[in-house]
């Protein structure tokens, strides 16, 4: 098993899907929630509700859970709006949801944004790379996967608890992956190339040259007031506060390219 530490909370910014799911599975700078450290502290057991639709699978688990103590089965489920009114109405740490349910992913994505201090773990999950990030990206903070042995579904509990996942080499590939392709398009999109036209790309090559929008007009035989709209529309598409910033980013995406 490979053991990937990450955050549970991430704020995402502007252009920062990658940073988010980078941050959400690989990184290890996350200090625990208040919660996570009174209960740690306190070595009071993990809080959990099992949610399935068959009551054999649900009563099944939530016996065997029981008997470790590190963990306590608080309530069960058969559906999202049960799981959801059991955990505004009590302490819930993790949420072990059953990946056959109807519409899983809204169930953990309205979790995840209305409860985000509990923690849901898919269970059940195919190790198919569309399954598994589709679960990240809906906010999952561990997997069980179709092979999974029961033997181990504590020590994945703790492990999520603590604020780290349990996860096999296939997951782990398949998230790195996905992390790869973000990033390259987001790389992609960042290049001015990529978000220009060719006329802008022009006149952004004479702003890094150093000309002034008159000079630029005569180079091109255009009119000032459509440099001024080019030079605007530049800025507005590369995301920078000026000229220089612009030309900048040019610079940097030609030695990108050497």
């Amino acid at each position: 098993m490979v053991r990937c530490s990450f955050t549970h909370q991430i704020r995402r910014a502007k252009n920062g899907r990658v940073e988010w799911l980078l941050r959400r599975f690989f990184s290890g700078d996350r200090a625990l929630s208040v919660t996570d450290r009174e209960r740690i502290s306190s070595h009071a057991p993990i809080r959990v509700c099992v949610t399935c639709q068959t009551r054999l699978h649900r009563e099944g688990l939530a016996h065997i859970l029981n008997e470790s103590a590190a963990v306590t089965v608080s309530a069960l489920a058969a559906s999202g709006p049960e799981t959801m009114a059991h955990v505004s109405g009590m302490q819930i740490d993790i949420v072990l949801l059953d990946m056959a349910l109807p519409n899983p992913l809204d169930i953990i994505r309205s979790l995840s944004s209305e409860f985000p201090a509990t923690k849901v773990v898919a269970v059940g999950v195919p190790e198919e790379d569309r399954d598994l990030i589709d679960c990240a990206e809906a906010g999952v903070s561990g997997y069980l996967t179709r092979d999974y042995p029961l033997a181990d579904v504590v020590a994945a509990i703790e492990a999520v608890a603590s604020n780290e996942m349990r996860c096999s080499p296939r997951v782990a590939a398949a998230l790195l992956r996905r992390v790869k392709r973000l990033s390259a398009a987001v790389a992609q999109a960042s290049d001015p190339p990529a978000r220009l036209t060719a006329r802008e790309l022009e006149i952004l090559e004479l702003i890094d040259e150093g000309l002034p929008n008159k000079t630029i007009a005569r180079r091109l035989c255009i009119e000032l007031p459509t440099v001024k709209n080019h030079v605007h529309n530049i800025l507005e598409k590369l995301e920078v506060n000026g000229r220089a910033e612009a030309a900048a980013r040019l610079r940097s995406y030609k030695l990108a390219q050497v």
